[in-house]
């Protein structure tokens, strides 16, 4: 599936979720995110703790020392995490490389248990700024942390023993035995630390009960940038106060009126307060619930036309894929590249169907059909994603939207553009392989809507059917591995009960240019 359709129900969620307007009878202020404000009595200066030399580089620029972040993770040996049944290990060493996509002055280390009482982890422990623990339950593993842990500013510690002690900021984070399994705050100095330290735990709680890459490393990320330095991916989360008010007022006042009275659209608002401005998924699901004309209006006018929320997101250039370079022994082309997102259209009604995804927001709705063809207009190419919603009133509807695509500059790299939901949302696609009889193909994207301050990656798996390929790929490994992609990163798309979907292509649209399923190069040339 596409992946800006959500993004912008994102937006709509940004708009709402962080300025909190709409209740049935009254508007509310903005009110500001402490989870994206670094607290200056916590920061790193007045922690004590200091980095290890070395320059590290953030989006293409040196950092000083000063600005790196360190990072140890200890995971209870032969662990196993609720992602698949993957060793903790693994999950926490792939999350490490995925930080460094984020920026590259953060480095996070990960030990087993087996290493407590070593020199190496002792001396990482003693000039780091932040302790994960993961599954640590053996009495010896506690009492070792415990003692080497003492001047760590922020601790946290997952599925772990109750006596391991969570920090922030050098505030401790007592358990309680309650369902929150982060408790509660003690000996904490000022209340205005009390209410931020508390909404930062929520979030990070509810982002780990996720259980998926994404939010793992979203958790770490929370931390760093409320207790040790601005983290850039993170500041659109702030709220801007008065000003973003008076914005909608001033240039927005008919969208938000009609909104307000139309029941669809005050449903959704109202489904929207109710999810975390981080649970891209619940966003979703709301205004895919509830769609509405003066949804999309309202967006439009707040987020694309009038930017009240003084948002901004680029397309994030990590990790960087190559795209396919050679398909059935010859060299790739813009025309071949294209040919191979055309798919199976022809011969199917469809040209690819999705088996898995990456993004846990994005691409693990049910049954997702790809349609790719060439339009009327000489050069144009589109993309039309349809794919099923389970309404929140148990309802299944169908999806559809338009895409725009243009080349890049290598062949097997798009440019993706749409308006969907009211915000612009614009996308680069790598073609990362397709196999050379058409049974699978595995595209990547990077994508962002500016105005709703979005950013995102993703991929998608697919084959004709939707059923995963047969038996052992390497070559299929290979292409996920280019993307940074584990196969328990993945989400499996349900292709039952997918009848009824709306496809189809414009009347004049032309298919493939050089080459189809089952056919050899120039076989099928068509002349544009």
């Amino acid at each position: 599936m596409a992946t800006t359709l959500p993004t912008a129900a994102a937006a709509a969620a940004a708009a709402t979720s962080t300025v909190r307007i709409f209740q049935p009878t009254r508007f509310h202020l903005p009110r500001t995110s402490p989870v994206l404000a670094p607290s200056r009595s916590a920061s790193r200066r007045l922690s004590g703790i200091t980095c290890s030399p070395g320059i590290a580089s953030v989006a293409g620029k040196a950092t000083s020392p000063e600005d790196a972040v360190r990072i140890v993770a200890v995971v209870g040996d032969g662990s196993i995490s609720p992602l698949k049944d993957t060793p903790w290990d693994e999950v926490m060493r792939h999350t490490a490389d995925r930080l460094k996509w984020v920026d590259e002055g953060f480095e996070m280390l990960v030990f087993t248990d087996k290493s407590i009482d070593h020199d190496d982890l002792r001396k990482e422990l003693s000039h780091c700024d932040m302790l994960v623990n993961v599954a640590i339950t053996g009495q010896e593993s506690v009492q070792w942390l415990t003692q080497n842990s003492k001047n760590i500013p922020n601790v946290l510690c997952f599925q772990s023993s109750p006596s391991l002690v969570n920090k922030l900021g050098g505030t401790s984070v007592q358990y309680t035995g309650e369902q929150d399994f982060f408790g509660k705050l003690i000996n904490v100095g000022k209340p205005s630390g009390t209410e931020e330290s508390t909404e930062v735990l929520k979030t990070i709680s509810n982002a780990w009960e996720r259980h998926n890459s994404d939010d793992i490393r979203f958790c770490l990320l929370v931390v760093v940038n409320a207790y040790i330095r601005p983290v850039a991916m993170l500041k659109n989360l702030r709220a801007k106060g008065l000003s973003t008010l008076g914005c909608m007022i001033k240039n927005c006042g008919p969208q938000i009126l009609n909104c307000l009275f139309d029941p669809d659209c005050r449903k959704a608002i109202q489904c929207l307060n109710s999810c975390s401005p981080t649970d891209q998924v619940c966003n979703y699901r709301c205004i895919a619930s509830y769609e509405s004309p003066h949804l999309e209006a309202f967006s439009l006018c707040v987020l694309q036309k009038n930017n009240c929320l003084e948002l901004n997101a680029e397309i994030p250039s990590k990790p960087s894929v190559t795209p396919l370079s050679v398909f059935r022994e010859e060299k790739l082309s813009h025309e071949v590249a294209e040919d191979l997102f055309v798919g199976w259209l022809d011969s199917l009604e469809w040209s690819w169907r999705v088996v898995a995804g990456q993004n846990p927001a994005y691409d693990q709705f049910p049954c997702q059909y790809q349609l790719f063809y060439r339009g009327k207009a000489k050069g144009s190419f589109w993309y039309e994603p349809i794919f099923q919603v389970r309404t929140l009133e148990g309802k299944l509807v169908w999806r559809r939207r338009k895409y725009r695509v243009k080349r890049a500059s290598i062949p097997g790299t798009f440019y993706f553009s749409v308006l969907d939901n009211g915000v612009v949302s614009k996308e680069f696609w790598t073609v990362v392989d397709v196999s050379d009889d058409f049974s699978w193909g595995l595209f990547h994207y990077h994508g962002a809507a500016q105005a709703a301050g979005q950013s995102y990656t993703g991929a998608v798996l697919v084959t004709p059917d939707g059923s995963y390929p047969d038996g052992d790929n390497p070559r299929l490994d290979s292409a996920l591995e280019k993307c940074g992609i584990k196969k328990w990163e993945l989400f499996m798309v349900d292709n039952c009960s997918c009848t009824g979907a709306p496809l189809g292509t414009p009347e004049g649209s032309r298919l493939h240019y050089q080459i189809a399923p089952g056919k050899e190069a120039d076989i099928m040339q068509r002349i544009l």
